[in-house]
């Protein structure tokens, strides 16, 4: 009788989308390819942006580097501001599902239209892929966490899967798109995105229509069949709001980079006001719930914040990729086999070799009982940051009279970065769904991303600090801080130019002492990270 009531709930499962793929649910490889589709589209751009600004778009302007790591600030920051907004909605109105394929038509629009050779177009087309990045990214990945029961050792293994989709994505996209930019055009790279998305939003649903999902991500019942002004139901006006908030997203990204509130806390300009004024909210709301909560749900959502404010100063450091490591490997790496756009594949292409090792040491530590608590791991995954950074501030004591490096500072650097990332990021998001209640995950998982916006813009203000002299295009060899206790430190493992440098070396070591200061932060964030892991695991309450 046991055995076939088994067999009964096991159908009734399977029915409800819970079918098995290499132990994993089914719905875990459909989700893998939509991610893997939509991250080809976004790393795809990404790996041409701040390249595309530089010597295209600001080309004719003496600050036109400054404007460019400002302008891909703002549009970073954005980019994961929306999915607290976009999970909210999902949670509470339409359902992860609409949200999904609302976001990733949106993205589609925008990587086309980013096709398109004018700056008008260009800015609409930032605020198109920002929306959608915002109803799609949270979403997506909320949905893979419930694929798990609470408490399942297979879901870091999933997360950590489903992670290196997002990375096959990522490997594959600034290659593509590198190479097309390179050989034949920016805006053909960034219309190859525009596919890559398209493919992404197909296989989501199909996954919808052969039903891998089961019951998960449907429009809460209250609001599927109300009608509003007697024609449009909840949906329809998400929709129709969604496209008409475009424009105010590309104005936002457009005039980042102008001060408009000078000699005060907010001289960076309407970006840091957002910001900040985003956080007030979430920190108010984040504490009610707190004050309502039982005491394990208090301290649950305790721990996802301390995480966030980790993972917050590890993405602030990890997206020079983006930005000024970018550039640094255009300007003073003696590339072999790539162009600079195309070193945006190197992360990625490390996470796919060491994505699924990974995925199979948790689940052998964990069977050992000598699988770290989730703090030990961001501790240990911040201090690999700090490694990578380590070596590529080391790079300049090695350098041709040319301010050049050898490609293989490069590539070492940019692995401990990956070995860090996958101690943290994949770990991360499944504990941001397994320590948050069910109504809030979508919510919370928005929050979570929300420190990547804090993390771009402090990545903005980072980036432009490598530019040295005034900020503003002069590259002499001052760098552009302070000479305080920290830049000394920096100075000490980057060097000092001669006083007879040539331009190129003088440049270079803005760029390693600002990596310099990088690694001496992490390492101390790092050890904060470690010697709190007891006390955090605590309020975890057997969540490891």
């Amino acid at each position: 009788m046991a055995d076939r009531m088994d067999e009964i709930i096991d159908k009734a499962d399977e029915w409800q989308g819970h079918q098995t793929m290499m132990g994993h649910p089914k719905g875990l490889f459909y989700l893998f390819f939509a991610e893997l589709w939509e991250r080809f589209s976004f790393y795809g751009m990404r790996a041409l942006l701040t390249l595309y600004l530089i010597n295209e778009l600001f080309a004719d302007l003496a600050d036109g580097k400054e404007f460019a790591y400002g302008i891909y600030a703002a549009y970073g920051s954005l980019v994961y501001f929306t999915p607290a907004i976009g999970g909210m909605i999902a949670d509470r109105l339409i359902g992860h599902k609409n949200s999904i394929m609302l976001g990733g038509l949106l993205m589609t629009l925008g990587h086309f239209t980013m096709a398109f050779e004018d700056k008008t177009i260009f800015f609409l087309s930032l605020g198109l892929l920002i929306i959608g990045n915002g109803f799609f990214k949270p979403n997506i990945s909320t949905m893979v966490g419930g694929l798990y029961k609470q408490g399942d050792a297979k879901r870091d293994a999933g997360f950590t899967i489903f992670y290196m989709g997002i990375n096959i994505g990522a490997f594959i996209a600034p290659l593509v798109c590198g190479w097309l930019g390179a050989s034949y055009g920016w805006h053909y790279g960034f219309g190859a995105a525009g596919i890559g998305m398209l493919a992404g939003v197909i296989v989501f649903w199909n996954g919808s229509k052969n039903n891998v999902y089961g019951n998960q991500g449907e429009q809460p019942a209250e609001f599927k069949d109300k009608k509003y002004f007697g024609l449009l139901n909840i949906k329809h006006i998400v929709y129709i709001l969604a496209f008409a908030s475009a424009p105010l997203f590309a104005f936002l990204v457009k005039q980042n980079s102008y001060i408009v509130f000078p000699d005060s806390p907010l001289e960076s300009g309407l970006m840091t006001f957002l910001l900040f004024a985003l956080l007030i909210l979430v920190i108010i709301f984040l504490t009610y719930t707190c004050i309502k909560s039982d005491k394990v749900t208090r301290e649950r959502l305790i721990v996802v914040a301390i995480l966030t404010f980790f993972i917050t100063i590890f993405w602030s450091f990890f997206e020079q990729a983006g930005s000024s490591l970018t550039v640094f490997a255009q300007d003073h790496v003696n590339l072999i086999g790539l162009n600079a756009a195309q070193t945006n594949s190197i992360n990625p292409g490390y996470i796919m070799i060491f994505a699924i090792p990974f995925s199979m040491m948790w689940v052998w530590l964990d069977k050992k009982r000598l699988n770290p608590n989730t703090p030990m791991k961001f501790g240990l995954g911040i201090a690999q940051l700090g490694l990578g950074f380590l070596i590529f501030a080391m790079s300049s004591n090695y350098m041709d009279s040319d301010g050049m490096v050898a490609m293989s500072f490069l590539m070492l650097g940019y692995l401990f970065i990956t070995t860090g990332e996958l101690f943290v990021s994949p770990v991360g998001l499944s504990k941001v769904t397994e320590l948050s209640p069910a109504k809030l995950v979508a919510f919370m998982m928005g929050v979570w991303f929300l420190s990547s916006a804090f993390a771009h813009h402090i990545s903005g203000i980072i980036s432009k600090l490598t530019i040295g002299g005034d900020g503003h295009g002069d590259t002499g060899a001052t760098v552009a801080v302070a000479d305080n206790w920290l830049t000394s430190a920096a100075k000490s493992i980057a060097g000092t130019p001669a006083a007879d440098a040539s331009e190129g070396a003088a440049a270079l070591f803005n760029y390693t002492t600002v990596f310099g200061q990088i690694a001496i932060i992490s390492f101390i964030f790092a050890g904060i990270a470690i010697l709190l892991s007891p006390l955090i695991k605590k309020m975890m309450h057997g969540i490891k």
